[in-house]
């Protein structure tokens, strides 16, 4: 039987997730401060190929500010939340599925959705403003109908 205590952190990290999720699919970086920690170490270079970098949480924040643009439109769906407590820090293994308008056209002119599943793979603590990610890095599971990448 969960305690009230654990059902509260799961449902205050499910919330953060899909913060997350929000913050990242309207480009909102004000909201994005509100779920890494400050010093969070961030890797996106699963998907290196195309442009994905790793570092502080600083660094990441302004390469999403410069690169989120770029795109027509994205989602960023975030299911299977296998969280694991301990006190006051926690990690997780996140499904995200993330389909996004490519700024290229199919070959009929409509516009190319390409798709990428990937793993986010969590540290998460508790911090006087609520739960926070202290670190994230992305784990590869496919992608699908992406142009090759340019410096491939």
């Amino acid at each position: 039987m969960l305690s009230l205590q654990e059902i509260s952190d799961r449902i205050e990290i499910a919330m953060l997730l899909d913060r997350y999720a929000g913050a990242i699919d309207r480009i909102d970086m004000a909201l994005l401060d509100s779920v890494f920690t400050p010093d969070a170490a961030i890797d996106y270079t699963a998907f290196a190929e195309w442009g994905g970098i790793a570092g502080s949480y600083p660094e990441i924040r302004a390469w999403l500010a410069a690169g989120l643009p770029r795109s027509p439109g994205f989602q960023h769906i975030v299911a299977n939340k296998e969280i694991a407590l301990d006190g006051d820090a926690a990690t997780g293994r996140i499904l995200c599925l993330n389909p996004i308008v490519l700024p290229v056209a199919d070959t009929d002119g409509r516009p190319r959705v390409g798709f990428h599943g990937l793993w986010y793979l969590d540290r998460y603590v508790r911090t006087a403003a609520g739960w926070r990610i202290a670190a994230r890095t992305e784990e590869r599971c496919f992608s699908h109908n992406f142009p090759e990448p340019a410096h491939a």
